[in-house]
This record gives C-alpha cells, structure tokens and sequence, in this order.
C-alpha cells in the first residue's frame, strides 16, 4: 500500500537539482541553499581505553562493566538498566568501539542515561499527558489543500495510518486542512492515556524526552576521578522525532516497520526531495540518522520491558 503509491507518485516527479534558491515547503518550512546550511560538524571521539565490557546483576538492575570499572551516568549515578537483554545490547555498544569510541554510534548508552538521570525532571504522568498532546498537532492528522499530487499523497499514505489506529483503539481520529488541526475528543485522549500508562516509565522517557545538547554520553570512573566522555548531539525520541502519537504506536505495535514509519513522518520533505532535489548530502544524512535513532528507541522499549533474563555472558574482543 504506503510503498507502492508513494513511490509511482513521487517518480513522476522530475528530479531536479535547484540549489539557488530555497524551497518553501507546505507547511511553511524552508529547505536552505547549501551555503546556507550549518555543516557537519564530527563529534569528538576518545581513544578506547578498555580491553573487556561485561555485565553483572547489581540491586538497582543489570550494570555495565569495563575491564573492572562500572559504567556512571553523567549525574554520577550507578549505570543500571532493567532488565538483562537491555544490559547486554548497551554491552554491545561499548564492546563494538574499537581504536577509538563513536559517542554518536551509541544510542541506547544514550537513552537510558536519559531514563536514568531524567534531565527534564518530568514525572510519569507528565510525560504521559505530554505524549497525549502531540495528538493535537499529529503529523498524519495535518492535511495540504494544495498542490493535488501532495494531497493525493497524503490520503494514500496517511489515512490508513489513522484507519489502523482508530480501529486499533476504538477511538476517533480524523484530519484535518484547518491550521487549528483536528478535533481530538476527550474520550480517545483518555484511551491513549490508559494505553501508555501501561508502559513502564523507562519507556514513556524514551517515547517522548529529548537529549539536550549540553548532556553527557556518559561518565565512567578512572584513577578516583569522574571524566566524562563526550557529549551527544541532540536526539529526539520516538514521539518527537516522529512528530506522531499514532506512528510511535504502529511502530510499537509492530504495525509498520522503522523504515515506513520514517518515511511517512517525512511524507511532505520526501515530496519537496523528489521535486526539487536533495542540497548535496545532508538530506541522506538525516534520513539514515532519523532511521538509527528511530530503530534504537523502539529496541530500547521492548528490552527495557523485557522481564526474561539470560545467562551472564563475558563480552571480549
């Protein structure tokens, strides 16, 4: 469905590089000429300072050890995650660094250092009822009234979407072309508060809280002293990444896979890419960074629900 008539309607589309000028898109957003764009900047990498990367089962949960030093937070605090399955792919990580350590590969090292130290502060119905609100400004719920092959598009790929999730649910959806987006009612918002109530509260950080960019990667002890590694560009999860309560749900659900469920949050920007061409390579570089991050916080929400353990492994090179 979403592949085949994204992809026959977008080909039509001649491919057409116009780098002089910028390129306003539907909702108002604005694609840079390239000397207008800020350039990449690598993140700061370290030099590997570890031989093995275990795990062991302390009283706050699964911890990370490297060679015989435990892995910290950037608030100092023991690095232990809930379950073992969760503990051994951050393991995997740190084990798959080599010469030197990508901050930027490390993903989950990330995320439950965010559900660890909680930075923003928020409690579990805070980010419960700040996850709901994203219903109202719902990427798949905003609809264009122009040009007819992006409204097409949008009703080819989007109403499905919101057809699995009000019959999912049993609630009601909609869309809408108003900048005033849709009428959510009452009764679907109390539904997908008792749905994400059901997940425990390391997931509801991943769902919806950012990384800043102040924060550190993480924090590790050497010689008495705390050093901290790195700090991570900003990594929005899930739900704000995707600017979408209903794609973090069929993602979740198993509904759509990583792939589809980016694609259909960049449905418009995919759009403006086929018309007016990609500026060099940083489109592709966010499309395969947005997919990284997407496919981490969906692992992490299924490890860090995962109630099973398995049989303590020494991880070596």
């Amino acid at each position: 469905m979403w592949r085949g008539s994204l992809q026959s309607l977008l080909s039509s589309i001649p491919l057409s590089i116009r780098r002089g000028r910028p390129v306003r898109l539907a909702r108002g957003s604005i694609f840079l000429p390239v000397d207008l764009r800020r350039p990449y900047t690598p993140q700061p990498e370290r030099k590997r300072f570890y031989q093995n990367v275990s795990i062991s089962q302390g009283e706050g949960g699964f911890e990370i050890n490297l060679d015989h030093r435990k892995l910290r937070t950037p608030q100092n605090k023991t690095f232990a995650v809930p379950s073992e399955t969760l503990a051994l792919a951050v393991a995997t990580e740190w084990d798959s660094q080599r010469d030197t350590i990508k901050f930027f590969t490390m993903h989950l090292t990330t995320l439950c250092n965010t559900a660890l130290d909680n930075p923003s502060q928020r409690s579990r119905a805070q980010l419960i009822t700040a996850a709901v609100k994203f219903l109202e400004t719902d990427t798949v719920c905003y609809r264009v009234e122009e040009p007819p092959a992006l409204v097409e598009l949008q009703k080819n790929e989007w109403d499905p979407v919101i057809a699995w999730a009000e019959k999912r649910y049993n609630v009601s959806i909609g869309s809408s072309t108003s900048i005033l987006g849709p009428s959510i009612p009452q009764s679907t918002k109390d539904t997908f508060i008792g749905h994400l109530a059901s997940y425990n509260t390391w997931a509801l950080h991943v769902l919806l809280e950012h990384w800043r960019d102040d924060y550190p990667t993480s924090s590790i002890p050497i010689n008495e002293d705390l050093t901290t590694l790195g700090t991570s560009k900003r990594i929005e999860y899930m739900i704000t990444q995707l600017k979408s309560l209903i794609l973090s749900m069929g993602l979740l659900d198993k509904n759509l896979t990583v792939e589809q469920a980016v694609l259909l949050s960049r449905l418009e920007e995919e759009y403006q890419i086929r018309r007016w061409g990609t500026v060099e390579w940083a489109h592709d570089y966010d499309l395969y960074e947005l997919r990284a991050r997407t496919a981490a916080a969906t692992l992490f929400v299924h490890l860090c629900s995962e109630s099973s353990t398995v049989k303590h492994k020494l991880m070596q090179d």
